[in-house]
């Protein structure tokens, strides 16, 4: 079964939040940390490639919709969010990539 995701990615001061969806959560942070200074993207301006926050859905339209949800929400709703799921705010890109940073 296919699996999609909704997540939040930060900076390195964690002071950006950026919020996608991808049914490949492993390649799409590498894909953010490999565009990191990139201006032609967000993740990419704003070096968000650090994970903080995920969901997985087996229905990419519900992915869609809990996207399009967390987006239009305020940054202290995402906060609470991210805290809710991950107390620490720590970096989870070893955890669901095995080793970081990508090679």
């Amino acid at each position: 079964m296919k699996e999609y995701y909704v997540y939040i990615t930060t900076n390195p001061k964690k002071t950006t939040l950026y919020t996608g969806m991808t049914n490949d959560l492993q390649f799409r942070l590498k894909t953010h940390y490999l565009n990191r200074g990139q201006p032609e993207t967000f993740a990419g301006k704003y070096f968000c490639y650090n994970l903080v926050y995920y969901d997985t859905f087996n229905n990419p339209d519900d992915a869609i919709r809990a996207e399009k949800y967390i987006k239009g929400k305020s940054r202290k709703w995402k906060l609470d969010l991210i805290k809710s799921f991950n107390p620490s705010f720590a970096f989870l890109n070893k955890i669901v990539c095995g080793s970081w940073p990508p090679k």
